[in-house]
């Protein structure tokens, strides 16, 4: 997974046009692509537009949840969940 794109594409979505944050921003997406694969077992492809997206989503969420206590957004719980049935159903 690409994850300067995915950096790129956060910081478009939070609408931050420095580098102020990158360092912040770049450990929130290394930890998101590195959980999907190693805790939830995906196999992110770099050339999946809803991957690179989830992976999109889910950091900005990260960064903007980041002094909250609150749950994952269904939204996002669903499209989860919908990743980890398709790459256990591709596996059988």
């Amino acid at each position: 997974m690409d994850q300067d794109q995915i950096l790129a594409l956060v910081k478009e979505r939070l609408g931050i046009r420095t580098a102020a944050r990158d360092t912040y921003l770049a450990a929130i997406v290394r930890g998101v692509v590195k959980e999907l694969e190693d805790e939830k077992g995906l196999a992110l492809q770099t050339d999946n537009a809803y991957h690179l997206m989830f992976c999109v989503d889910y950091s900005t969420w990260r960064y903007q949840s980041r002094d909250s206590d609150g749950a994952m957004p269904r939204h996002l719980q669903f499209r989860l969940h919908n990743l980890m049935i398709h790459a256990g159903g591709a596996k059988a």
